[in-house]
């Protein structure tokens, strides 16, 4: 990755926890969300799960990670890994 600073980099930035990283330079991430119910006026957690590249084969299960938008890598990463928050134990 050569030229591309991550850290200015423009997109949207999200936390999540690591649920595999089996595949080679990918993981994919579990982002949870809080949304309001329309009708129930209630909160209720919602989540999602990214693949996101991982370079450097740097991450483990259940890791906290933040994650960047980026260009299409692949079929389905289009994210990539900012930095390894808190390691699992």
């Amino acid at each position: 990755m050569s030229g591309i600073n991550l850290q200015t980099a423009k997109g949207r930035t999200l936390e999540g926890i690591v649920v595999s990283n089996k595949n080679d330079k990918t993981i994919i991430v579990s982002v949870e969300t809080q949304v309001r119910h329309p009708l129930v006026k209630k909160y209720v957690r919602r989540r999602k799960k990214f693949s996101a590249h991982d370079p450097n084969n740097e991450c483990g299960m259940g890791d906290k990670v933040r994650i960047i938008e980026f260009r299409p890598l692949s079929r389905t990463k289009r994210w990539h890994l900012v930095s390894i928050l808190e390691k699992a134990v």
